[in-house]
């Protein structure tokens, strides 16, 4: 295998997008708190995090829109969990400090 095409430069780019988006402070730690608690609500992320909730709800969409997030609604709460299979991989050597 030849060193130029180690990496599809179609799966750099997706990758390189999705670290952007994931790599603000405020969007990792949100992530790693979505993981550490399973499924939290976003009054349990602004308040652990201690951020107002616009804060809070602009870093969501984000991370939303970019389709790393999803979030269900259950009674009268938005429930928010990580989709995306490399950031869920990602954030999970996070939180159990396992990164290579």
């Amino acid at each position: 295998m030849s060193d130029d095409k180690a990496c599809a430069d179609e799966m750099i780019e997706e990758i390189s997008r999705k670290l952007k988006v994931c790599g603000h402070p405020v969007r990792l730690k949100l992530l790693c708190l979505i993981h550490h608690q399973g499924e939290p609500c976003v009054t349990n992320l602004w308040t652990c995090l201690g951020e107002s909730q616009p804060v809070i709800s602009q870093h969501l969409a984000v991370l939303k829109e970019n389709r790393i997030v999803d979030s269900t609604v259950q009674g009268n709460k938005r429930i928010y969990t990580i989709v995306d299979p490399f950031i869920l991989n990602l954030v999970s050597k996070i939180v159990t400090k396992k990164v290579d």
